[in-house]
């Protein structure tokens, strides 16, 4: 077969396959090759669907992938309109803020999430990420100590209990949770660089 041949008929399955394909999937499709706002027009058919809730979280991710934040949070804030029980939702909601240093309603979502289910893990990591971002020490190390009693084989929740002790200036206490890290992850380049001695 000749080589145009054989393009022409590859372009015609694929095409063939595209044009078939539901709104969900070409979103994922477009998401893959790294297209996130045709990915998210792609589903902007999806609006009267059972599963509108859901496509407005997409959308909330690909406007975040983008860069978008504050049309993120608008995404994720009617996701919760449309499903106020969606955790998915107020955890997703906590991605933009965080990247726009909105420590307090990021914090305001995490907890509603955690009054609904109290060791969600995501929740109670970004709820973390917004103790550090508003530099509550004392809070943070309390909360990261908690975490990691749940959480025991996990190496986050220690980092940051050892920053929290290490702006605190309890040193020995710092080193001992960064060690912990270590006994977890053996290259970890922070808790590394403490211990030598270069915070």
């Amino acid at each position: 077969m000749k080589a145009w041949l054989v393009v022409l008929f590859f372009v015609v399955v694929v095409s063939s396959v595209w044009a078939d394909e539901s709104s969900w999937q070409k979103s994922y499709r477009l998401e893959t090759a790294g297209k996130y706002a045709e990915a998210s027009t792609a589903l902007e058919s999806t609006n009267g669907s059972v599963d509108a809730d859901f496509a407005l979280m997409r959308r909330g991710w690909l406007s975040y992938l983008q860069g978008r934040y504050n049309e993120s949070v608008d995404f994720y804030g009617r996701a919760i309109g449309k499903n106020p029980k969606s955790l998915e939702a107020r955890n997703g909601i906590t991605l933009p803020l965080l990247a726009q240093q909105r420590w307090r309603e990021a914090a305001f979502h995490a907890h509603q999430v955690i009054t609904e289910s109290a060791w969600d893990y995501t929740a109670h990591q970004r709820l973390m990420v917004a103790e550090e971002g508003q530099r509550e020490w004392k809070t943070l190390a309390e909360h990261a100590a908690r975490v990691a009693d749940r959480y025991p084989s996990d190496a986050t929740a220690l980092v940051y209990l050892a920053r929290a002790y290490a702006w605190l200036g309890e040193i020995n206490a710092a080193k001992r949770a960064y060690g912990r890290v270590l006994s977890r992850i053996p290259v970890h380049i922070e808790a590394t660089s403490y211990m030598a001695g270069k915070p």
